[in-house]
């Protein structure tokens, strides 16, 4: 053989052995996160997981085989259950860096009530003289935010800001009815207000030293807005001109349009850490939702960076952290039930990943279609 044959075939070599290794590297890249299962001791039909802190601990809340639902705090790989403030159902949204989880909860007479917990019994935060309260946002200085009801024939909604073991009546911002859903470290809060009672509009505001910020909308008559970062940005959905709701970034005074998943129409943002990424649902080219990242190019669905033999499908993406961990909800041996990614740190771990195999009842029913799936998402978050 030659040695300018040999040259050439060593150089075909190295050129097959570079496409290889980047097919093998992309391939590598492509799966980035590990999964745990969030499964509760006892009974469960479900997990919901709404909200991560930087320490990893995740909040959220589960389904009996009862019927009745749990809030859930999990931390150092363990799940604890809540309880009640004396009712049956108690469901846990937020928690800060400390680990104080904010959530709501029956009372004995089986009306909501919002609660603190900080790690003893849940601390009931009270009304303004209505039946119902529901905490939704608390900071890392411990002021939580959310709304309650005011007496009355019309079930007025005002936002409050609890801070100082006192529950501070924010009003209505203009509106019919307002409700805080978020509040971070500068102590700004956001929310969305009601123009009216019975059409339903909703308009996303920015609270911030006292004076308020419409977000504005995408075209349509709602706006909801759902997380916001310490740098002010904020995440959420607005309706489009054709009535579909995208997710949308607040950044700087302007609101953007993030788009779907490819072949999708409707689209959802729940979370946003302070790096900017944002995480939610949106449908696509299959008849089922798909939790997203999105990073600033696009989304990517994160049924594409997870093993491929996890048997696992990611429906909804809850929250993410400034480690980058993401939760939310997925399906996985046909049943729903809350997970937790955590980011690899080399090829070594990329194939590790936590689920559950017993089998329960089908806790989905007939509403497992992305568009009822849609109808359900607001109302879980209660956003």
């Amino acid at each position: 053989m030659s040695k300018t044959r040999r040259v050439g075939l060593t150089l075909m070599s190295l050129v097959f052995f570079c496409l290889v290794s980047a097919v093998a590297s992309r391939t590598a890249v492509a799966q980035t996160y590990t999964i745990t299962a969030l499964d509760p001791p006892g009974r469960t039909r479900s997990t919901v997981a709404l909200d991560i802190n930087n320490s990893g601990q995740v909040v959220g809340y589960s389904v009996t085989s009862r019927g009745q639902t749990r809030a859930f705090l999990y931390s150092d790989g363990r799940m604890r259950v809540l309880g009640t403030l004396g009712g049956e159902h108690s469901y846990g949204f937020a928690l800060n860096d400390s680990g104080h989880v904010i959530g709501r909860s029956q009372i004995g007479n089986g009306h909501g009530r919002a609660f603190l917990h900080t790690g003893g019994p849940l601390i009931d935060l009270g009304t303004f003289g209505g039946p119902f309260s529901s905490a939704l946002g608390i900071n890392n200085s411990g002021q939580v935010v959310g709304y309650a009801l005011i007496p009355g024939e019309e079930e007025e909604a005002h936002a409050f800001l609890y801070s100082g073991n006192s529950l501070l009546d924010l009003g209505t911002f203009g509106g019919a009815s307002a409700k805080a859903t978020g509040i971070n470290n500068a102590g700004q809060v956001i929310g969305h207000f009601y123009q009216d009672h019975h059409e339903g509009y909703e308009l996303a505001f920015l609270f911030s030293n006292g004076e308020m910020r419409s977000l504005g909308t995408l075209g349509g008559k709602q706006t909801t807005a759902v997380d916001i970062n310490d740098s002010g940005q904020v995440v959420g959905y607005s309706l489009t001109p054709g009535g579909e709701p995208h997710a949308f970034l607040y950044s700087n005074g302007s609101l953007s349009d993030l788009g779907t998943l490819p072949g999708g129409t409707q689209s959802l943002a729940f979370g946003i850490n302070n790096s900017g990424q944002v995480v939610g649902a949106s449908d696509g080219a299959v008849t089922q939702l798909r939790a997203f990242l999105y990073s600033g190019r696009g989304m990517r669905d994160l049924n594409n960076l997870i093993p491929a033999d996890s048997g696992w499908t990611l429906t909804v993406a809850r929250a993410i952290n400034d480690a980058g961990q993401i939760v939310g909800e997925g399906i996985i041996n046909g049943q729903q039930y809350a997970f937790l990614l955590t980011p690899v740190t080399s090829a070594a771990t990329i194939t590790k990943t936590k689920v559950i195999t017993r089998h329960r009842p089908n806790a989905l029913g007939d509403s497992s279609s992305y568009r009822s799936l849609f109808r359900r998402i607001p109302r879980q978050r209660e956003r």
